[in-house]
């Protein structure tokens, strides 16, 4: 076995806080899987009457990693890691030993069914203190996709991982590998063959070529202030399931739905309710939103201002109309807090 580039900055980036996007991405999974495909699922329901052993719990987990690697395997086959006691590559000259990477034992299969049923048999492997089930996951996420593959998905300026504030933080690349199979450095629709300059690219840039069963949203105020806001195209803002992965001033959550009607009737889209989901421990409910796509009246004190509403609005109502522009967001009762 031949190891992955940048293992040592992978295991860095689970140390130094960089899993808590790729946690995000695996917590959405989970989210989509128990409100619509598990076979009590909760689809028209409140989010009070569903309820969850641990059986179910695992299973969740376990098909939530197996959608990654099976869409990032090319829905062929897949490929799942293990640590195990004994070293199963022999180190080179140039390989920094970490006593993790030369352990790494792999497993390939060719079917969806057999990934789950691996990893739900070895599940202890990735929620076990110390188990490092963060770095599995990545590793297998590299496997399942191929080197060769991941250097066809990224350009040469482009890397999994960058190095900001001292940390290694998980670059667009690899949200969009764990959300899509493919490592496409960028979010809009299609490939782009033409530069800013209007000129043919040397190598055009490679966005999304098709719809995820999550999707993605994304905001940033000190990106918006400079005029450098993606705009994240349809094939991310529209799954398949009213579930999305949110990246909001750097910072990750989820937003879902309960009704799955909302990204395919549009009637559904006048009036309807979201889930915000943080991901932390200080977070003990989800927060309810209501929006409405054709009221507006959110615009109405400010229509002679000067103000920017940018400025008055919380950063989840703005990512929510990256989506549904212009929409009324109403917190229930609940002061805004992002």
């Amino acid at each position: 076995m031949s190891a992955p580039p940048g293992r040592s900055h992978l295991v860095r980036c689970v140390f130094q806080g960089g899993a808590k996007a790729i946690q995000t991405v695996v917590q959405a999974r989970i989210i989509k899987y128990l409100l619509f495909l598990r076979q009590s699922g909760s689809e028209g329901q409140t989010l009070h009457r569903l309820t969850v052993g641990q059986k179910e719990q695992d299973a969740a987990l376990a098909t939530a990693l197996a959608d990654s690697l099976w869409l990032a395997g090319q829905e062929i086959k897949a490929t799942v890691t293990l640590v195990t006691q004994e070293y199963c590559i022999t180190p080179y000259l140039d390989y920094k030993l970490d006593n993790f990477t030369e352990r790494l034992q792999l497993f390939t299969f060719n079917t969806k069914e057999d990934v789950e049923k691996f990893i739900l048999d070895h599940i202890q492997c990735f929620t076990e203190e110390g188990s490092h089930g963060v770095i599995l996951f990545l590793y297998s996420l590299i496997c399942s996709r191929t080197v060769d593959r991941l250097k066809e998905d990224l350009d040469s300026t482009t890397s999994l991982l960058s190095l900001s504030v001292g940390n290694f933080v998980c670059r667009q690349a690899l949200l969009n590998l764990l959300l899509t199979g493919k490592a496409s450095p960028n979010v809009f629709n299609g490939i782009q063959p033409l530069g800013e300059d209007g000129r043919p690219l040397e190598r055009p840039l490679q966005g999304l070529l098709s719809r995820g069963d999550v999707g993605y949203l994304h905001w940033s105020r000190e990106q918006m202030e400079r005029g450098r806001l993606p705009q994240v195209g349809s094939m991310l803002k529209t799954p398949r399931y009213p579930v999305w992965v949110c990246c909001i001033n750097s910072s990750f959550s989820v937003l879902f739905g309960l009704n799955r009607s909302l990204l395919s009737d549009w009637r559904m889209e006048h009036r309807f309710h979201l889930f915000y989901f943080r991901g932390r421990s200080s977070q003990t409910t989800t927060t309810r939103l209501t929006v409405d796509t054709h009221s507006h009246h959110w615009e109405a004190p400010f229509r002679d201002s000067e103000e920017n509403p940018e400025t008055r609005s919380s950063s989840l109502e703005m990512t929510i109309r990256t989506k549904w522009d212009g929409a009324a967001i109403d917190w229930a009762g609940i002061v805004p807090y992002y």
